[in-house]
């Protein structure tokens, strides 16, 4: 394979016997690897967990599996494409991608093709597909904040509040409305890592989430939904309410204890059977602890750090600072999403409605993690790389 190279010195370094290479190669192939298991993980788990439902209601075993492998087609093209196309020419795309976000937001919030799902509005009816568009906020809130974050990371430029702040602020708000309280909190802590790794203040940041925390508990007692306000006294007391807003974190440990070090066998889940609720989206996890154990959720949890540190070597590697918040920003995303998911089906969180990304069902949620995951790679093919200067 040939390697395209431009060496420069750095600043008065005539004598540094160190010299610094700018190297363009293939994508990583560690990343590669860990998504591919992680979705085959994913296919295997959807299957074991909706099979048994899809043969009680006459339906086809693989229904389910089919359906996500049509957003595993999508996916692979547009991550094929983005792992090719120019990282630095996404900035000329903030603009449109922020739009078309805050349209289908609003489409779901005030228009009939909104889609009511287990109380929630968070989909589009399409017809032949049900799409998600605050999946969509995820992509876009980080292109916008590493288009704006690449020189300083000075808050209170005027510039930066109209082309990111405000749109993040109104795609936030849009996706607070459906209710999707989760995904405003992952944009949220997105936007602080972005911002730290950008050189941002350590006590004006410490200031801010002093002011969060402030604004969150008026929130807890104004603006947040009665449901949401359950979930938070029954999270450490699921059992004071077993049969209401404690089932599904009953059930989620109880197919935890089940699993125990080495699972009952693929397949073998009981949980599944009609006594979790979600178990091929949000509960996903609890399924691979029951089947596969304690061994399946460290190989689970091992893939998504492997992930955490390739994406920062990734960022540590690459030659401009556009290119490092980009996959700092794509990497703490998907990795902080993981960390809900499973946080919250071992109770470790209180429940919220997120996926595990590249692993529960849902279409949305598999081509946004891949279309991220190919903007990885494309940065990764470009990184700096210091050799010895024999001269």
């Amino acid at each position: 394979m040939s390697y395209q190279r431009s060496i420069r010195r750095e600043p008065n370094s005539n004598y540094d016997p160190q010299i610094q290479s700018v190297i363009i190669s293939s994508p990583d192939s560690t990343l590669l690897i860990v998504v591919a298991f992680l979705v085959v993980i994913g296919f295997l788990a959807i299957f074991s967990a909706t099979a048994p439902k899809c043969l009680d209601e006459g339906a086809n075993p693989l229904m389910f599996v089919g359906k996500q492998f049509m957003g595993l087609v999508v996916g692979f093209f547009l991550m094929k494409f983005f792992m090719n196309y120019d990282y630095k020419n996404l900035a000329k795309w903030n603009t449109h991608v922020m739009v078309a976000v805050l349209v289908a937001l609003f489409l779901v919030d005030f228009t009939p093709l909104g889609m009511v799902v287990n109380g929630a509005k968070r989909w589009i009816n399409l017809g032949f597909y049900q799409l998600q568009p605050s999946e969509f906020a995820k992509p876009a809130v980080v292109l916008l904040l590493a288009s704006v974050f690449r020189k300083d990371a000075n808050l209170f430029d005027q510039d930066k509040w109209s082309k990111a702040f405000i749109p993040i602020i109104a795609m936030a708000g849009l996706t607070f409305i459906q209710p999707n309280l989760s995904m405003v909190i992952l944009l949220g802590m997105t936007t602080v890592v972005m911002y730290m790794a950008a050189g941002g203040s350590v006590k004006f940041f410490l200031s801010c989430v002093g002011t969060m925390f402030v604004t969150l508990i008026i929130g807890l007692t104004t603006i947040i939904k009665p449901y949401q306000l359950q979930r938070l006294k029954t999270w450490r007391h699921p059992e004071l309410d077993p049969l209401g807003a404690g089932y599904n974190i009953i059930q989620s440990l109880i197919a935890f204890a089940s699993g125990g070090f080495s699972g009952v066998g693929y397949g073998g889940s009981i949980q599944k059977l009609s006594y979790l609720p979600e178990c091929h989206t949000d509960f996903i996890f609890a399924i691979i602890a029951e089947e596969l154990g304690f061994v399946g959720c460290v190989l689970v949890i091992g893939l998504f750090f492997t992930f955490l540190q390739r994406g920062f070597v990734i960022a540590a590697r690459c030659p401009d600072m556009y290119g490092k918040l980009l996959a700092v920003g794509i990497t703490f995303s998907i990795v902080f999403q993981a960390f809900m998911n499973m946080s919250v089906a071992s109770s470790f969180l209180p429940t919220t409605g997120v996926p595990l990304p590249f692993i529960s069902y849902g279409g949305s949620s598999l081509i946004v993690s891949l279309i991220m995951v190919g903007i990885l790679l494309n940065i990764s093919k470009k990184r700096i790389k210091k050799i010895r200067n024999r001269y």
